[in-house]
């Protein structure tokens, strides 16, 4: 279930199962149609899904997107005895509710910020302008990834608050006010089956629009794994001390978690910590992780809903994506531009928001796809990618030109 890079990612890793037969892929894009039947159901459309499942005799289904846990697509096929792989509306409060993550980490001692949480303007205002900058301001619900402002001034602070809970842009809701952690981030995903925890290989990406960082923060202009800089050591902490405090911290509280636990991590000086816990794969890290794995991904979503044990088997290559945009994103963008040039590309290509028009690929969201290099190291996975995007021919699309900047550069 879903649309994006991450949905193309898990359809392309589900296809070179041997236990695959036939992928269905609700809604889909024009990428992964080329690798599933897409059905035109909504994420949201659970009953529709539902009869779908039914009706098809679905073994499996794998939800992509946030918004579909939030409403509890989980429970219901569980209520109906369909084998399904994601957490639970409870479970998937880790997400939906950034004040649930804090309460739980700071109950059960896993390492993250300092916060506080607040639903109305002034108070959060007179706590801001009392505490030392930077603040990081996230609001306390899902923001498809743009609800968190790292407020460096005080007048960027102000104009946050105001956005999140006097014109309640993300809808109505609270902030979490939180210390501002530093050093270098990275994406630690998990696959959970209650206290059982299978790490996926470490990855990181890149919100800011432009290169060198800057311009706004979007929903991921790249990524890149392996990360030279979380070393063996450096993932096991965070493996002992995060992911699995964590998964068990979740059944102890009664909502035990079973789907892919997002660790988006921080190195500082006193080790990796929590900036914040997604319920699902992360987009666009799992166009970079998933592809590196050598076993069956079949399997491991089959064993984590059982609760067995399941080896995971990594391939040592580097892969480094580069996502293409629609100009204007993430602010408005226009949509129906064709893209060409896809057939002289040798990467793999994932596509985020394409969709097929009189027999051409157009663009069709504000990601439009990803275009991942393969090599011996992420030097040469970046030049392989950089001469493939170059391939593509569309002048409504922009991209980064330095992804993994902070390794290679």
């Amino acid at each position: 279930m879903g649309s994006g890079g991450r949905c193309h990612a898990i359809v392309d890793a589900l296809s070179r199962s041997p236990q695959v037969e036939k992928i269905y892929c609700a809604p889909g894009n024009a990428g992964i149609a080329m690798q599933a039947e897409c059905v035109s159901i909504g994420v949201t459309d659970v009953d529709a899904l539902l009869e779908f499942a039914k009706i098809e005799h679905i073994d499996l289904t794998v939800v992509g997107p946030e918004a579909a846990l939030a409403i509890g697509i989980v429970d219901r096929f569980e209520q109906e005895g369909l084998r399904i792989f994601g957490p639970t509306k409870a479970a998937a409060q880790i997400e939906s509710s950034k004040e649930f993550a804090k309460k739980l980490m700071a109950k059960y001692d896993i390492p993250t910020a300092g916060y506080e949480a607040f639903d109305e303007y002034e108070a959060a205002w007179e706590y801001v302008r009392n505490r030392p900058l930077p603040a990081v301001i996230k609001y306390d619900g899902l923001a498809a990834g743009k609800g968190v402002v790292v407020a460096e001034s005080y007048k960027d602070a102000d104009a946050a608050l105001k956005d999140m809970l006097q014109d309640e842009s993300f809808g109505k809701g609270r902030v979490v006010i939180e210390d501002f952690l530093d050093g270098p981030e990275f994406s630690f995903m998990c696959v959970v089956s209650g206290e059982k925890v299978y790490p996926l290989a470490i990855a990181q990406d890149h919100k800011r629009a432009f290169d060198g960082d800057k311009g706004p923060n979007t929903g991921g202009m790249g990524a890149y794994s392996p990360v030279p800089f979380v070393t063996a050591e450096v993932e096991e902490i965070a493996l002992r001390k995060i992911m699995i405090p964590t998964a068990a911290a979740m059944v102890a509280e009664g909502v035990p978690f079973k789907g892919v636990l997002y660790g988006g991590l921080i190195l500082t000086n006193d080790g990796p910590k929590v900036i914040e816990f997604n319920a699902r794969f992360g987009d666009p890290e799992t166009e970079v992780v998933l592809p590196r794995m050598e076993s069956d991904i079949y399997e491991l979503f089959d064993a984590a809903i059982d609760g067995r044990d399941c080896e995971t088997k990594w391939s040592n290559d580097a892969l480094l994506g580069i996502v293409l945009a629609s100009k204007g994103y993430p602010g408005s963008y226009a949509k129906g531009a064709v893209i060409g040039g896809l057939e002289s590309v040798q990467s793999q290509v994932f596509h985020m928001g394409t969709a097929q028009q009189d027999g051409t690929i157009v663009t069709a969201g504000g990601r439009v796809m990803m275009v991942v290099g393969r090599g011996a190291n992420l030097s040469e996975a970046r030049t392989r990618a950089l001469s493939d995007v170059d391939r593509i021919d569309c002048d409504a699309m922009f991209h980064r030109r330095d992804i993994g900047h902070k390794v290679l550069d």
